[in-house]
């Protein structure tokens, strides 16, 4: 019964396509990022970006509002603008485009341990600052998130405390209007020094990924 065979075999290769696979049958990896092995054939998952972190959002996110907080209490015509200009001793420097990766991690750590004693005046004209109350949360994770991409953060020198008070002398004000503006462009500019951060490891990181891949 050649006819009866034909069909039973075709129909026996149907139901096969059909059904899904056997326990143990190879499948094809049908993923569409590849994920690397570790010496004992477990996934090993791909380190995260330090600029990809939540805790810049959480630190940065408040300072969105920042202008407006600053227009409301300085209704004589002082444009939020000028704060840029607003010339503070001590400001840390934002990382250089001529640094490398580690330098680069040095300065920022460098620049938050500088930001969290200049802070300390911010706090005492405006104690309830969203910007101060996000920074006093997050700074010390983010410096230890930083501290740990680097390959010497033991060369990281902290403030001592006759350093930390002249930071704040440095910065004293006779009148509680430029006292206020001086917190301002703290505010600002601590604001300015995490963009800029972050956008530099992100740059150095992407250029990083790319050399690995090429």
């Amino acid at each position: 019964f050649p006819l009866y065979t034909d069909a039973y075999l075709l129909s026996a290769v149907l139901l096969a396509a059909l059904l899904p696979s056997a326990p143990g049958a190879p499948v094809e990896n049908i993923t569409t990022e590849s994920v690397e092995d570790g010496p004992s054939g477990e996934e090993v998952e791909a380190p995260q970006m330090l600029s990809a972190d939540p805790v810049w959002y959480s630190m940065l996110g408040p300072t969105e509002g920042h202008q407006k907080e600053f227009e409301a209490e300085f209704q004589s015509g002082i444009k939020f603008t000028s704060l840029e200009q607003y010339k503070i001793p001590s400001i840390p420097e934002k990382c250089l485009s001529s640094f490398n990766m580690e330098a680069c991690l040095h300065r920022l750590v460098e620049g938050l341990n500088n930001y969290t004693v200049l802070l300390r005046h911010v706090e005492r004209e405006y104690p309830n600052n969203l910007i101060l109350l996000a920074a006093k949360s997050h700074s010390r994770h983010l410096i230890s998130l930083i501290k740990g991409k680097m390959r010497h953060s033991e060369r990281v020198t902290a403030l001592t405390s006759s350093q930390q008070e002249q930071l704040l002398r440095d910065i004293e004000n006779d009148t509680t209007f430029h006292s206020r503006i001086t917190a301002h462009s703290i505010l600002r500019q601590f604001r300015n020094f995490l963009v800029d951060g972050k956008r530099a490891i992100c740059q150095r990181e992407m250029k990083k990924g790319n050399l690995a891949v090429n």
